[in-house]
């Protein structure tokens, strides 16, 4: 038998280095990203408006911005311009979107933290800059109403304010 104690630290000194690979790689990869934004394109003195055209083809802009992230839940309110602004991503990701109360930002942000992967949170002028705070993230200047098209990104690098470019056909 004192064979086997010598061949049994042979396997494990081969195994080594693949242990601190696989380690160093877990180490690395940064976890999901939290994204936030509020809806796109209204009309001004609805109280449940549609998208105007504009925030139609902003939210398709908005999948292809963000179709290639690590989102594997959207939150929306139930509002139509949180589901519509959503819509075109969750179709792609194939996602039901899931909607929550705009009135309790740390009930969301209690959800939104359980998540396993990244999460959208589409949300309201009023409710953004707390959502992104409450996630860790710096706090954006307060929202008016043609302040559309901004998306923060929380991430272990800290928050990124990205935006929407206008689709093609759009630019002037």
């Amino acid at each position: 038998m004192p064979h086997s104690g010598g061949m049994w630290r042979w396997i494990l000194l081969a195994l080594l280095p693949l242990t601190a690979a696989c380690a160093t790689t877990a180490a690395t990869s940064e976890p999901p990203a939290f994204f936030v934004m509020r809806h796109l394109h209204t009309l001004a003195g609805e109280r449940d408006p549609d998208l105007t055209e504009e925030g139609r083809r902003h939210a398709d802009q908005l999948a292809d911005m963000l179709g290639g992230e690590d989102i594997s839940a959207i939150y929306v309110s139930d509002y139509k311009r949180t589901r519509q602004t959503a819509a075109p991503l969750a179709a792609r990701l194939g996602l039901t979107p899931i909607v929550y109360d705009p009135a309790d930002t740390p009930a969301l942000v209690a959800r939104v933290r359980s998540e396993t992967g990244g999460v959208l949170v589409v949300g309201h002028s009023n409710t953004v800059p707390d959502i992104v705070e409450q996630l860790g993230g710096a706090r954006p200047a307060a929202l008016v109403h043609e302040d559309f098209g901004d998306v923060w990104r929380i991430g272990t690098a800290g928050t990124t304010r990205l935006r929407i470019p206008a689709p093609i056909e759009a630019r002037p």
